[in-house]
């Protein structure tokens, strides 16, 4: 077996301490996560390519931030729906992560049935949590988050397991309904990370 793959086939627990130290190994992802905590976000969470391909770096022994365009961060906080509330937690927590290795992009889980449809053309309902929406990702192979808790340890949201991230698997998240990111996402992740392999979209 190739030694990018050698987490592939090990327990569910053994890929939770694997992706653990693996984050822990991102200077620069610690950081943003330590600084989210101070911030007191409800929620608060960092999903997405900083943490897989986080993963498929450390693994294929690429640069840390190989491929990776920005940091999510996700939230929830139904109290306030409006976008100036919204803008304000932007403008607020970006400032606190100006020294981030690259991007940061901080969005309300709370709101984003109010504009999905129109970015993307159909409709969804709203969210009731952060882990949700990890739910709605449009590859289950990306739908890992992580945060600190208060005592410095590491909570990790993977509600379709960590199997497909390190077989280095790109699945399609049908319960996301969103074909055309998931190839969009997939093409991608084989151009910049080529021992990917992106299971096709086939209707069901």
């Amino acid at each position: 077996m190739p030694d990018h793959l050698r987490y592939a086939d090990v327990s569910p627990a053994e890929q939770l301490a694997a992706l653990e130290a693996l984050v822990r190994g991102n200077p620069g992802l610690m950081g943003v996560l330590e600084d989210l905590r101070a911030a007191g976000l409800p929620q608060v969470m960092v999903g997405g390519g900083a943490v897989y391909q986080t993963v498929w770096n450390a693994l294929t022994s690429r640069p840390i931030w190989h491929g990776v365009k920005d940091i999510d961060v996700i939230y929830f906080d139904d109290a306030d729906l409006s976008y100036a509330a919204e803008d304000a937690v932007i403008q607020r927590v970006g400032a606190l992560l100006l020294n981030a290795p690259v991007p940061v992009e901080i969005r309300n889980q709370a709101r984003v049935h109010l504009w999905f449809g129109q970015k993307f053309g159909f409709a969804v309902p709203p969210l009731t949590s952060s882990a949700e929406a990890l739910m709605r990702y449009a590859s289950r192979t990306h739908a890992v988050a992580v945060a600190l808790d208060e005592h410095g340890s590491l909570r990790i949201e993977a509600p379709f397991g960590l199997s497909d991230l390190f077989a280095f698997r790109v699945t399609p998240n049908r319960l996301g309904k969103s074909r055309r990111a998931h190839i969009e996402k997939g093409e991608r992740a084989r151009r910049v990370w080529p021992e990917v392999e992106v299971e096709p979209w086939t209707e069901v």
